[in-house]
């Protein structure tokens, strides 16, 4: 596992990619839940979000995978213009996502929810996405035939990844994926990105509130705080910002 803790250069490819968010908005009514905000993916990429319960770091993940239509502001994949564009045709195009919560088709065995989600995603590719290898080094391979919602909660979040890498991305947009893991379970998650990361050339959005696993994958985070983009830059800097330590811990007493 030293390679998941030492991350390794990401495989050139002749069709890279950026995934850029120009400066969206999102609101409903009168709530304005994050305002202006701007960034860039690059494919072989990995950025962090941070940020307090309610900072608006869900939300961006909805807008961004098409699931809600921002208020204002772009969306690029590329060059294309995704801004608005249904979740599906956003998965077609090569973004695909996790969820915080286990969302897998639960009524049926955990092969069946590997076919749907390739099916639904992306249709460029032919790469071999090592699926099998990340089944065996998970232990899902054992319960292939079983209903998903059967499976141990970290199974159930684990074939949730791996359901979002059938999807052949181009772009992987992960809410929270080592909620509610055990430590063993959260180093099979630094596994999972860094095999998206470097051995299929995926960029990496990462919502989280590990920062162990923040400050050992994303060279880059930014933060969020009450819909604003409070900082950006690598972690062991943004960190130690006192105004990202008062939006996590209240304001300091002077």
């Amino acid at each position: 596992m030293s390679s998941v803790l030492a991350p390794s250069p990401a495989p050139a490819r002749s069709e890279s990619q950026k995934l850029r968010v120009d400066a969206v908005t999102k609101q409903f009514g009168g709530l304005k839940v994050f305002d202006n905000i701007s960034f860039e993916v690059e494919q072989g990429g990995v950025l962090g979000v941070i940020g307090p319960n309610g900072a608006g770091k869900t939300t961006l993940i909805n807008v961004i995978c098409g699931m809600l239509p921002p208020t204002a502001g772009r969306i690029f994949l590329g060059d294309r213009n995704i801004t608005g564009m249904p979740f599906h045709s956003v998965a077609r195009l090569g973004v695909a996502r996790s969820f915080q919560q286990t969302n897998t088709f639960r009524s049926v065995c955990v092969e069946e929810n590997l076919f749907r989600a390739e099916r639904f995603g992306a249709v460029h590719g032919g790469d071999d996405l090592g699926i099998d290898a990340l089944l065996d080094e998970f232990g899902l391979s054992s319960h292939l035939h079983e209903p998903s919602d059967k499976l141990p909660y970290g199974l159930q979040k684990m074939l949730g990844l791996v359901m979002a890498l059938s999807a052949r991305p181009r772009f992987l947009l992960l809410d929270e994926p080592a909620a509610g893991l055990e430590r063993r379970e959260r180093t099979q998650v630094d596994r999972f990105i860094e095999h998206a990361r470097t051995k299929l050339g995926c960029g990496v959005l990462i919502v989280e509130h590990d920062m162990d696993l923040v400050k050992r994958l994303c060279p880059r985070i930014l933060v969020l705080e009450a819909g604003r983009l409070l900082a950006d830059g690598p972690p062991t800097e943004v960190l130690s910002r006192r105004e990202v330590i008062d939006a996590y811990l209240g304001a300091s007493e002077e």
